[in-house]
């Protein structure tokens, strides 16, 4: 009988804002997670619990059965901690869920590699849907890429392959698309709080924002003073954040490249 992709045994190595969310997706949709590591045992616990897996803290005692290793830890932890991530997985295949590090990081370390990035912004106290989240895989061969692609297409309607210059692409459009994006609300909101207003009143520009860009190009939506470089109303802006010459700075900045841009 042909096994069904949801019988691979999975083992996740992190348990930080993505690797919960991918868990608990994964695990929804009839995928068997044997164990949970993370270097806390608050987290590592949790995220065991909610999936029906094992947990551990240390590296040293993570399962050597699993059929896939899905590694979710920061950037330079996951550099530092390769040696001992790679450990006795034998024929296994490892990826990595970062859009910053290219898959070569695995070469000659692993034989079997690759990467499995799921391009959305995660918060462990809010689920996501994940059927129209975009997953971007990458591996070093054409059968472990095609396993990759049925594990995600079971997530997601959107499934790509992505070369690792593509991905760390992606990634930076994302930390403006996104990051970025979620700065200048805290801004605005610090704003709104010095004239004693609730950061609520901006959510309906901020719905109707990201609904435009589902119609029009982001230049055609673009409105505001700095399109037209309404001097008049910058300098008012500008002046009334004298006092915050950080802000002042990125708001000249910012409405300059929107004029250029548009």
């Amino acid at each position: 009988m042909k096994r069904s992709v949801q019988d691979t045994p999975i083992v996740f190595i992190g348990a930080g804002n993505l690797a919960t969310n991918l868990a608990k997706a994964l695990y929804r949709n009839g995928f068997r997670i044997v164990q949970v590591y993370s270097r806390t045992k608050d987290a590592a616990s949790a995220l065991a619990q909610a999936v029906e897996a094992e947990y551990t803290t240390e590296l040293s005692e993570v399962s050597k059965d699993a059929r896939l290793y899905i590694v979710s830890l920061k950037d330079d932890a996951f550099v530092e901690l390769l040696p001992e991530i790679v450990a006795g997985k034998g024929d296994a295949l490892l990826v990595h869920t970062a859009g910053s590090i290219p898959m070569s990081v695995w070469e000659g370390k692993a034989s079997r590699y690759g990467v499995f990035y799921p391009m959305q912004t995660f918060s462990k106290q809010r689920a996501v849907d994940f059927h129209a989240i975009p997953f971007f895989v990458e591996s070093n061969s054409p059968e472990d890429t095609e396993l990759l692609k049925a594990v995600a297409s079971v997530l997601s309607e959107k499934v790509y392959e992505a070369t690792s210059e593509q991905r760390r692409s992606l990634h930076l459009a994302a930390v403006f698309t996104c990051n970025f994006t979620n700065h200048m609300y805290a801004l605005a909101a610090d704003l709104l709080k010095k004239y004693d207003l609730p950061f609520d009143v901006m959510l309906p520009l901020i719905d109707e924002t990201a609904r435009k860009v589902h119609e029009l190009e982001p230049k055609q939506a673009q409105t505001g003073p700095a399109v037209r470089y309404d001097e008049n109303v910058i300098s008012k802006h500008v002046e009334m954040l004298a006092d915050e010459p950080e802000m002042q700075e990125l708001y000249r900045l910012i409405s300059q490249s929107i004029h250029r841009l548009s």
